[in-house]
């Protein structure tokens, strides 16, 4: 993932509930993290990063609860 599709995913975040000052932190720790996911289960990047941006969104959405 490149710099601009990072800082992308980092404003997603931020819209999902994530601290502003984390969510670059977070972008590539969710990148990285989708990518190992895609080879271990067999599913694209693309698919992983949405499996874990719906549990992050679903995370967030209890603490708000």
């Amino acid at each position: 993932m490149n710099t601009i599709e990072l800082q992308q995913l980092a404003q997603l975040l931020v819209t999902l509930g994530c601290p502003a000052g984390k969510s670059v932190e977070m972008a590539a720790q969710l990148d990285k993290r989708a990518a190992q996911l895609a080879v271990t289960k067999g599913r694209t990047h693309a698919e992983a990063l949405a499996h874990l941006l719906s549990l992050m969104k679903q995370g967030w959405a209890a603490n708000k609860a």
